[in-house]
């Protein structure tokens, strides 16, 4: 968020330093969710293997950088993220063995902790609260 209080969105979807309060790191994710299932949805299976090359590296970086920035808001490692990703891809578009089930918990633990757990109070060593207004000096 800048300093009035606005998502920047350039640097949520691209820059993995900082913070990022709830609200906006579940609306970055439902976009890109969103924008992967429609890609899913039109693309057929030939055409899928051509252009998934040029799709998917930008929607992983991008879900990197957003899931990056709320774990630290929670005072984690955004190192986490890659975990997260690497589940979600297991079990994309369906979970189909035991070991999805295993990724399925580390999915419901990131919604838990991400999603609806609020960020530390106060600065971390990430950054300030994204949701405490800059004093002005």
């Amino acid at each position: 968020m800048n300093a009035n209080g606005q998502i920047d969105w350039s640097e949520l979807f691209f820059s993995a330093e900082g913070r990022s309060p709830r609200a906006p790191a579940w609306l970055a994710a439902a976009i890109l969710l969103g924008f992967a299932a429609l890609y899913e949805a039109l693309v057929g299976d030939t055409l899928h293997w051509l252009t998934g090359w040029f799709v998917y590296p930008p929607l992983f970086y991008c879900g990197a950088c957003v899931l990056s920035k709320r774990l630290h808001d929670r005072g984690r490692s955004g190192w986490w993220a890659a975990l997260i990703l690497f589940s979600i891809v297991a079990v994309w578009p369906h979970p189909a063995s035991f070991l999805d089930f295993l990724f399925m918990v580390v999915l419901v633990w990131a919604v838990v902790e991400l999603g609806a757990m609020p960020g530390e109070q106060g600065a971390n060593r990430y950054g300030p609260n994204p949701l405490t207004a800059p004093i002005a000096a």
